[in-house]
């Protein structure tokens, strides 16, 4: 399967670590946190002190193994974003979309926001599904973590293999 090719498998469990250590950050601060992940690991954005990013780091990674999947699923990630975005989107063009007639357009434009509105209260499920089945791993597999530096302020880069 796709989803299990080296650097895509990599950059989903990196994903999942990422937004478990997230999770552990945000018990203890109220500063505005993000993250980027890739197949050699993920940055995290946020003016954290790299010793508690370290910890929040191993926590998140003991408390994956250890089968708390639940932690790999993020209410901020982007996967939450793009769905938000481009369900409700797609929905309200279809009943559009193959009309020609301004006429017609306006008439179905009801509909459009219908189909629309529903498109944004399924968003929210389909977010958390994506992130559980496509865009994030969360058995690590033999995954190790090998550094956390700090890259700039506000900036911290961590490395796994």
């Amino acid at each position: 399967m796709i989803l299990d090719l080296p650097y895509i498998l990599e950059t989903r469990r990196n994903h999942a670590l990422e937004h478990a250590t997230l999770h552990m950050l945000a018990r203890i601060h109220k500063v505005s946190m993000a993250g980027h992940s890739n197949p050699t690991g993920f940055f995290l954005f946020g003016e954290l002190p790299t010793e508690e990013v370290r910890a929040a780091l191993n926590e998140a990674y003991s408390r994956l193994r250890a089968g708390e999947s639940g932690l790999a699923v993020h209410p901020g990630c982007g996967t939450n974003l793009a769905a938000t975005a481009l369900l409700p989107a797609t929905m309200a063009w279809m009943p559009i979309s193959g009309v020609r007639s301004n006429r017609w357009r306006l008439l179905l434009l009801p509909v459009a926001l219908a189909f629309g509105v529903l498109g944004f209260f399924l968003s929210r499920p389909l977010g958390t599904w994506l992130q559980r089945n496509i865009t994030t791993e969360a058995n690590l597999g033999n995954m190790q973590i090998i550094d956390v530096t700090l890259v700039r302020k506000g900036v911290h880069r961590v490395i796994t293999k």
